[in-house]
Parts: C-alpha cells; sequence; structure tokens
C-alpha cells in the first residue's frame, strides 16, 4: 500500500554518460535543489517541482562536453523513476489530472494518467533552437522519457504561443500542477488501486 504520508524516493543512475542522485518528496512544499549544469534545464525543473508542490533534489554529472542530450534525458528518466518508487501500488490516488497553464502569451495544457503504462504525445511549436544551453527539440524528449521512468501516460499540447521561454515554462508548470492533481490521496478509495484491473503496475 502507498504510504501518503511518506511518498519519497532517492534514486542513483550512474552511466559511461551521466552520474545522477535524485531525491523526492511527494507530498512537499515546492522546494527545489537542481544543479544538471544546464541552466535552463535546472530552471524547468524547478518551474515543475514549485508548481506541483513536490520537494526535488537533483545533481548530475553529465558529458556536457558532447551536448546536452544525455544530461537531460537522463535526469527526467531518474526522475520519472523516483515518482514511480515512490507512488508505489498507486493505491488510493485519484490517478488523474489535467491542467492549464498561460504564461504572458503562452498558453500549454498537460493531462496525466498514472496508468503503469508508458507513453507521451508532445504537440510543442517553438520558434528557435537553444534557449540557453538546452535545446528546444529536448524538451518533447525530456518528457517522453519522464513518461518513461514514471510509468505514466502523458498528454501536452501547445495552444498559443511565441516565446521559447514561456512555452517551456508553461509546459513544465502544467506538467506540475496535473501530477500534484493525480497523485493527491482520494480518501474515498483509500487503500484501493484505482483500476478496474486491479493494479497499476502490471
Amino acid at each position: 500500500m502507498t504510504n501518503t504520508m511518506g511518498r519519497r524516493a532517492t534514486i542513483e543512475r550512474n552511466t559511461s554518460e551521466t552520474r545522477i542522485h535524485v531525491e523526492l518528496n511527494v507530498d512537499g512544499t515546492g522546494r527545489a535543489d537542481v544543479q544538471t549544469g544546464i541552466g535552463f534545464y535546472d530552471h524547468m525543473i524547478t518551474a515543475f517541482a514549485k508548481h506541483g508542490r513536490f520537494d526535488v533534489t537533483i545533481s548530475c554529472q553529465g558529458d556536457l562536453e558532447i551536448d546536452a542530450h544525455h544530461t537531460m534525458e537522463d535526469c527526467a528518466l531518474a526522475l520519472g523513476e523516483a515518482f514511480d518508487q515512490a507512488l508505489g501500488d498507486r493505491a488510493g490516488i485519484v490517478r488523474m489530472g489535467d491542467a492549464f497553464v498561460p504564461l504572458d502569451e503562452a498558453l500549454v495544457q498537460a493531462v496525466v494518467d498514472i496508468s503503469g503504462r508508458p507513453f507521451a504525445a508532445v504537440s510543442l511549436d517553438f520558434v528557435g533552437h537553444m534557449m540557453g544551453e538546452a535545446p528546444t527539440q529536448m524538451v518533447s524528449h525530456v518528457l517522453q522519457s519522464f513518461s518513461v521512468g514514471a510509468k505514466l501516460t502523458l498528454h501536452v499540447r501547445q495552444l498559443a504561443g511565441s516565446n521559447d521561454h514561456h512555452i517551456a515554462e508553461a509546459t513544465m508548470k502544467a506538467l506540475g500542477r496535473a501530477l500534484d492533481a493525480a497523485t493527491r490521496p482520494d480518501e474515498r478509495i483509500a487503500g484501493q488501486v484505482p483500476s478496474t484491473k486491479g493494479t497499476l503496475t502490471a
């Protein structure tokens, strides 16, 4: 059974490309200490944690001398894995959540289903190629990688926006708020897995 008072996880992911340490408290207040070596990526994850009310610590030593790809991908996988571990059998949670988030001219919707089935459908229309040292094309890949690690279904769509920073930040805020809604305990089904299959982990 999921312990809603202690939904925490610590993940170590070490490969020849990245060395990552992640700490997660699902029932946090939005504190974040993120050090990936990519400033804009730190900003993205910090916004996700702040608006999802998750406490997140991430440190990564990655092969940034090559490019940002491995660092961004592997951090997303590890953070997703932390959610998967922290939520346990998913008993007693709402399971699904959605959020619309505006940021000036940008508007992004995120919908999540903590289904046990990794899938991501992402529709974002960036203008440029880079945001600081973060490639814009990696935003979609980060979302896909997170869905794999967390074993959840994710749909993200941009409804408006012309500023890449605003689009990316609204995306991460929307993901945080949608995931916050989906992971909340539902007292009506305490101890029950919200699935007609009886499981969300098999």
